[in-house]
């Protein structure tokens, strides 16, 4: 393992420590115990999985961390409400369970518990509410099965229309009978799970490089090339796993995929009158599917999701339709006292899910159809696991691990995953005087992410009405892996979900990017 510099610990990742393992990884003369293709949510759970049993790793990713699907998501840890409501308990009690384990052991300074209010009208359903009420007690059984303490996730329970107000307070009071309360996890963002991820890989042994194209992938290896410079070089591997998200199908043609696209609207809290639940409204004529208003970081709400097939090419950004736009304004304004139009959103964001649709003939897999369940497939020597879900990322990167090692026969140590703290998940000081706002994001780093600053003002906001600091922004170039300004406000920080705000962030941002090369020169 590669021991860096006393402020650079371990799992620091920058550009330093990027172009020095290249230029290890390009001399390699032994096999890799396993290639990982694809820095998403699975592939640096791949990675993680493999380097902590002791195993040789590198990851590779075209793009930057996160790039994908895994920036794109609800920002949840769920247990599966829909899952529930449409009886597939099975990926619901799997979602439980891993659920537990991230709460409680490997993230808990990035999750937290999120009260879902289901908002009780005269004019609601009455099979809606009977299902939704039994999708809630049997969540409340899987939180029982997976050993999550009630002081974590409360059970569900029935709940005034005055408590829902105070929860929600832009919730439509005409006609409001009662409400259904329930818990869920909640990730202050997606991307910084990714980077945890990715970093407490890097931490045990794992070689971590963004902005690097693989091509020409076998079962032995690829060539790997250096998006930044143009330099190309061969990797050999005992194992090559294939976890490339929605572009899987582009690195294993045997597999054929159906992207679904989910988006969210971006509004501003104050729309909805300073949630601190999440306003959760069934679609109209479904009893399975919802949509939430989800309260966020920097003062924001997300609205989502939709469900759409999104046939050809895959796009670096997918974009929604209008229809989509419509469809969600529709949806929650029928729960809410003032309508939200147009003029309130501040942003946009779609995700392709990448369902699997068809798997070639003879090839040998675990679980997969078009819900979330998962697939692990071993096609002609390479591995591809695809599908899932963000909640479940642990248990698919194990399962991927486990089909290498058996058809390797690399020796390794056992799974560790399950009970491993992630980078920050240990040390955060809920009394500290640091903001709230850096603790979420950073639990016990964030008081080191100040102390190793140079920049000047570390403390001070990257702009005026963003709490994002400018320690926080050389931290994401010094130890997070952030090449480029768009690495930083786009998936580091959240600030380009707006884009006025990521326009007045830009030139700050790269300015410290700026001097952070300098630096390290």
């Amino acid at each position: 393992m590669t021991v860096e510099p006393e402020n650079f610990p371990a799992g620091a990742l920058n550009a330093s420590r990027r172009g020095r393992e290249l230029v290890e990884l390009a001399s390699r003369t032994e096999p890799l115990d396993v290639l990982v293709i694809g820095g998403g949510i699975t592939g640096v759970g791949v990675a993680l999985d493999a380097a902590s049993r002791g195993l040789s790793v590198a990851l590779v990713e075209a793009q930057d961390l996160a790039f994908g699907t895994s920036r794109w998501s609800s920002k949840l840890v769920h247990g599966g409400l829909r899952y529930l409501a449409s009886g597939n308990v099975g990926i619901a009690h799997e979602s439980a369970v891993e659920r537990h384990r991230i709460m409680t052991d490997i993230a808990p300074h990035l999750v937290r518990p999120m009260t879902q209010v289901l908002p009780v009208f005269d004019d609601s359903p009455v099979l809606g509410r009977i299902v939704t009420r039994a999708g809630m007690f049997a969540g409340d059984l899987l939180r029982h099965n997976a050993k999550t303490p009630s002081e974590l996730l409360p059970r569900s329970r029935k709940a005034s229309g005055e408590e829902a107000a105070e929860l929600v307070p832009g919730v439509r009071r005409k006609g409001l009978r009662s409400a259904v309360l329930a818990a869920d996890g909640q990730l202050v963002d997606d991307a910084r799970l990714v980077v945890a991820v990715a970093r407490t890989a890097a931490a045990h042994g794992a070689v971590i490089l963004t902005y690097t194209r693989a091509t020409e992938v076998t079962g032995d290896g690829a060539t790997l090339t250096d998006v930044r410079t143009g330099r190309r070089f061969a990797v050999a591997a005992r194992s090559v796993i294939n976890a490339a998200g929605v572009w899987a199908g582009e690195v294993d043609r045997s597999i054929t995929l159906r992207p679904s696209r989910g988006t969210h609207l971006v509004v501003f809290a104050q729309a909805l009158g300073n949630p601190t639940g999440a306003l959760t409204v069934p679609m109209a004529g479904s009893i399975s599917r919802f949509v939430f208003a989800l309260p966020q970081q920097l003062g924001r709400v997300f609205i989502g999701l939709t469900d759409e097939d999104a046939p050809g090419p895959i796009p670096d950004e997918p974009r929604p339709t209008e229809a989509e736009i419509d469809m969600l304004l529709e949806t929650i304004n029928r729960a809410l006292a003032r309508p939200l139009d147009r003029s309130d959103i501040l942003g946009v964001f779609s995700g392709l899910r990448p369902l699997v649709d068809e798997v070639g003939a003879g090839v040998e897999m675990s679980t997969s159809d078009l819900s979330r369940k998962h697939l692990v497939a071993y096609t002609g020597g390479m591995i591809t696991v695809v599908g899932g879900k963000l909640t479940t990322y642990r248990q698919m990167a194990e399962q991927a691990v486990d089909v290498a090692l058996t058809r390797s026969g690399v020796l390794a140590g056992p799974c560790i995953t399950a009970t491993l703290p992630l980078i920050g998940a240990s040390g955060a000081a809920a009394d500290s005087a640091l903001p709230p706002s850096m603790i979420a994001r950073f639990g016990g780093e964030a008081e080191h992410v100040l102390a190793v600053a140079t920049t000047d003002r570390p403390a001070a906001p990257i702009a005026p009405g963003i709490d994002v600091t400018r320690a926080e922004i050389e931290f994401a170039i010094t130890h997070e892996g952030a090449c480029t300004v768009s690495d930083v406000v786009d998936r580091r920080t959240r600030i380009g979900l707006v884009r006025g705000d990521a326009d007045r962030s830009a030139g700050a941002v790269a300015e410290i990017l700026d001097g952070a090369a300098e630096t390290s020169a």
